[in-house]
Formats: structure tokens, sequence, C-alpha cells
């Protein structure tokens, strides 16, 4: 069989030089129940826009107006169509360029046939008393980091979610230096186009509430500075500053273009606020390719402009190619979720959690990159929250505690190690805190010395504080990808796995450009099964057979078909069912990960802690 690479013809996107782009927002109707990430589980949301063709007809009447986001080759191009056709500017998204807008459906159509157009829906977002003993700080070793003086201090970590409840654990560090740097409510600047200038004359200081509860609990396991009975502080990065900033409403529920702003904030304002870190924990399904939809093009600039961005795997697990977006984005660290198994003291029973989302991506990279405690967390949530009334049996009798599940809570925990890091080693860059938290990070082992799990479901393993803050390790993370180019439109990339007919996922020997076959090595081979009632220790003396290349990338030159004859990328079928370039606008659903799973026919459905 011929194992050199073949190539497809794939339109690649770019904003340079190309025409006009427009993105659906939502449409008039009731939204499908979406959810979220943590013991509340998300259920399976679309969270990438659908392309769109124009047939010529509407769904709406000529009055109805809609929101959208239309994207040019410059924001300024981008405003003189909208307002050429009539529309209503309501937003500028320089940071993708492009501006959110109100068009009725005559307005949208003179805008498609201004040149090449594509059309994306994005309906609404979701997001998947006493002081208590908490366990993840101790399990990733970040405990131990604490004792010598490393909780984060100096570092300002961003949380986009459903805002903050200000308690005394997230207001204060240890120090009782008061640590909330920024709040700003991206909802709310939406509809009062005062706000965002008395915000920032206020200095965004304006206290936010979290009516939900998910990002106060996100920010509690982060950095909660509260000291234990065992003397021991809650949160793994009780130290840092934080910078909360909400895209979400008390439901859960948001717009793709919220936040898309609320990044375009945090990146807008790195430098006044020192943000190093921004933690996303939501997730959705993919409907293009990672370098297509708009949120990740706002991700990928992040990272670009050097903040580490530490993406939710999702809760759409476990079988393979599950992995949502924006964890999908090759640059970023998505995390996994790994459970104690209710035993925290004996690390000889602890699994990966059964709906963590896994590898690989459409595109052939290896997701999860690591995996973090995200089974039944408890951590603080407002007693008048949405998700404490909703769910009361999982509100602590005794505090304002709440317990939840998912790969967001796995996220906020590698963001609290990320600051851990950057405490130590400031002006290192964020490819560079990738490799090494994952060169320090423990896999999963049987008791024969195997690897337990494949790379595709625990990327590197578990993260481990020690190894990772004090690592000297430089390049085995993102080498061969380019953000830069891959932002301009220039080039866009693949990984290194494949899948034969068979079903089974693999790694791929390549070396200049040609495909010598299966990659051999332990746990580079994946036959999507999973055995989730079993327990492993994570080792820390696991040595790679082949080093780090299952996080090489490769350029995309055009398209893969690979050459066993699998048709990876060009054609796949998404979840619709229909080859994406062929897909109809409907609307965009994403959610937070945290403890809900559903469909959008049937709903959500509250899932048993892991």
């Amino acid at each position: 069989m011929d194992n050199r690479i073949r190539t497809v013809a794939v339109k690649a996107f770019t904003t340079a030089g190309l025409g006009l782009v427009i993105w659906v927002l939502s449409e008039s109707g009731a939204p499908v129940e979406q959810v979220r990430t943590g013991a509340l589980r998300e259920s399976p949301v679309v969270a990438t826009p659908r392309v769109a063709q124009d047939t010529g007809s509407t769904r709406t009447s000529q009055g109805a107006s809609q929101d959208y986001i239309v994207q040019a080759a410059s924001v300024e191009a981008a405003q003189r169509a909208v307002l050429g056709a009539g529309g209503t500017i309501t937003g500028e998204l320089g940071i993708i360029s492009g501006v959110s807008a109100r068009l009725d459906s005559t307005q949208r159509t003179a805008i498609s046939r201004m040149g090449q157009v594509r059309v994306f829906a994005d309906a609404p977002v979701r997001i998947s008393g006493d002081v208590l003993e908490t366990h993840y700080a101790r399990l990733t070793g970040a405990s131990a980091m604490h004792s010598g003086g490393v909780d984060g201090t100096g570092v300002t970590v961003a949380v986009i979610d459903t805002g903050l409840w200000k308690k005394s654990a997230t207001q204060y560090t240890p120090a009782q230096k008061e640590r909330i740097l920024a709040q700003y409510d991206v909802l709310r600047a939406r509809t009062d186009k005062s706000y965002a200038s008395s915000a920032l004359n206020d200095q965004y200081r304006s206290d936010i509430d979290d009516q939900n509860g998910h990002g106060t609990h996100i920010t509690s396991v982060l950095a909660s500075s509260h000291l234990t009975p065992n003397g021991k502080r809650q949160g793994v990065a009780p130290g840092v500053n934080l910078v909360a900033v909400r895209a979400f409403d008390a439901t859960g529920a948001g717009r793709y273009s919220d936040v898309i702003s609320a990044i375009q904030w945090v990146v807008g304002n790195r430098q006044k606020y020192r943000i190093r870190v921004l933690n996303l924990s939501f997730s959705g399904v993919p409907q293009s390719f990672y370098w297509e939809d708009p949120l990740n093009q706002a991700v990928m600039a992040a990272w670009r402009d050097g903040i580490v961005v530490v993406a939710a795997a999702g809760n759409m697990g476990p079988h393979g190619m599950s992995i949502g977006t924006p964890g999908n984005v090759p640059y970023v660290i998505t995390v996994g979720a790994m459970t104690d198994n209710y035993t925290p003291f004996n690390q000889k029973d602890d699994r990966l959690a059964a709906f963590s989302s896994t590898g690989p991506t459409i595109e052939g990279f290896v997701k999860p990159e690591v995996v973090a405690p995200g089974g039944h967390m408890l951590a603080w949530m407002p007693p008048h929250a949405e998700l404490a009334q909703s769910h009361p049996k999982f509100v602590h009798p005794e505090a304002e505690y709440f317990t939840m599940s998912g790969t967001s809570q796995a996220a906020a925990t590698v963001s609290g190690l990320v600051a851990l890091m950057l405490q130590v080693n400031p002006t290192v860059s964020p490819d560079t805190i990738k490799c090494r938290l994952m060169a320090g990070a423990r896999p999963a082992v049987a008791a024969n010395g195997s690897l337990a799990y494949s790379v595709f479901q625990q990327g590197a393993g578990l993260v481990d504080a020690g190894a990772s803050v004090y690592s000297t390790v430089t390049g085995c993370a993102n080498r061969g990808l380019s953000v830069r180019d891959d932002l301009a439109g220039l080039r866009h990339f693949g990984g290194p796995a494949n899948r034969d007919q068979a079903g089974t996922y693999y790694l791929m020997d390549v070396r200049n450009g040609i495909n010598y076959g299966a990659l051999a090595g332990d746990g580079y081979t994946w036959s999507n099964g999973y055995t989730w009632s079993n327990g492993y220790t994570w080792s820390n003396g696991y040595t790679w057979s082949n080093g780090s290349l299952w996080s090489n990338g490769y350029t995309w030159s055009n398209g893969y078909t690979w050459s066993n004859g699998f048709l990876w990328s060009n054609g796949y079928l998404w979840s619709s069912g229909a080859p994406w370039s062929d897909v109809k606008v409907s609307g965009n659903r994403m959610a937070l990960t945290s403890g809900f799973i559903g469909t959008p026919v049937v709903g959500s459905h509250w899932v048993a802690q892991e």
C-alpha cells in the first residue's frame, strides 16, 4: 500500500484579502436545552457555527431582525458592509476583524452577495459556613508547592464564566490582600451602551454577582485561599490575582459573540491587569475545522499574544473524537478529567472519568494534553445560585459548598497549576508552559507497567505541580505549528493521529512528509474501548518510547487523505449527518462543562458524581 500522504483540495479560510464572512448569531424561537462542564455534565451542544448556503429564500420575514457576526478583511470593511446594507452595528469584534450586527433578511441577503460569504449559526451559549477539606491541591502536588511559598502570587488569571460571588475565599489572598483586580459584564455591555465607559471609569471594580454558580465554583477550585482543618489551602493557586468576566447568564446561557467579546476584552486588558492565564470551562461539538471557527480564532489570538489558554476537553466521553471546541484548538492546553474514586488517600484505585472527552481531533491532533481531578469536586457556591437551588442534594448541609464533576473543574485545576509555574518562571512563553506541564505529567499505568489508557484518552497523564514548576524542558509542545500563520490564513495544520478502516486510532510515523505507518509505542493505538471500573496508579517514572512525538503538528497541505484510504478530513460527516460544506443555518449551542448531559431533543438530566 502506498504510504505517502496524498492531498485533497480543501479551501483554507483566511480573513486577509478574502471576501466578506457572516456568522449567524441566533434565530428567533425558543433555544434548545443545553448543558455545562463539572458533576454537572454537558449535553451534545453545537459549539461552532455551521456553513450555510444562500438558497435565495429566508427563514424570517423582512422585518424580523436577527443577530449576526459580520467578518471581513478588517473591522472597517465589516462596518461599511453592515451600514451599506442598512443594518445596525451592535458591537465591534476586532479580535476576529468583524462586528456584531442586527440585520433583517433583506439586509443579510444584500451583504451575502457582496463577495465570498459564509453564514453560521450562533444562538444560545451555555456553560458544560465551615471551611471544608478539599483534595485536588494535594492530588496534583500543589499543596506541597504552597508550603514552599509557591501559591500563584503575582500572577493574574482571567475566568470567563457566569460571574463571581465575592466570598472571602475568592476575594482575598492568604496574605489578606484584595485580589479581584477587575470584573467585566459582557451581557450588560451588550444591552447597555453606557456600561463600558462607566465600568472603565470605575476601573471595572463594580461587583458582578454569580446568579448561576458555575463561575464561583470554578474560581474556588482554582484559587480558594481558605485554610482547611489540616492547615492546607483549599484552592490550587490561593495567591493568584483574579479577573472575572461574565459571558453567561443565570441559567448558564449566552451567545457566541458574548464569549468572543469576553476574550477580546481579556486580550485588550492583558497588560493593564498582567493577565497571563485564561480559563475556559465550556465546550461544544465542533462543526468546522478548528481554524474556521470564530471563537477559536479569538482563542488563538489570545495564545499568540502571550496568554496561556486552558480549556475543558468536554464531557462527551468516553468514546473517541469527542473533544469539544475550543479545546480542539491545537495550541491550547486541553484538560480531561480523572477521579480519585472517593478514596483521595489511595491513588491505586484512581481512574479516568467516564464522561471525560477524548481525542483525537478531526484534524488529527492528540487531545487532551493532560488530565486533572474533575470528579465530585467540592467548592464554594452561593446559596442563591441557580445550580444550588435546582440541585439541593449536592449542596453541603453545613456550609456554602456544592459538589460537581466535569472537565470544567479539571481545567480550573490546571489553570491554577499554570499560575504556580508562572510565579516561578514569569518570562516563559505559553508554548513552554504547555511543554513543561506535559513533561511533568504522570500517566496511568497498569500493574505490569504498561499504560492503562492511550494518549488519546489521558494525554501525557495526571498533572504534577512539582515536576512541572521546576522543569527546564523546552521545545516539546506545538512543534511544527505557527499560530501567527494560522491566524493570517497562510497555513493551517494537522496532527499525527489517524484511524484505520477498523476504527482503531493510531499515531503515524511521519518523516519528511512521508507516512511510514503506525508509530511504535505503548499507548499509541486505541480501539475505542474503555474499562472505567478499574483503578490504576499514576506513575512518575514512565518513559515514553518515542518522547513526545505525538504532540507534533504538520502543515495542512490543502487537506489530508490518509495513506490507508480512510478519508479523515475533507468530506467528514459532522454530527448533523451532512458534509460540513452543505450544512444549513441552525442554532449554535454551547455549554459549560459541568454536570449535565443530554441531547437538544430530550434536554438535560442529572448524572451521578464520579
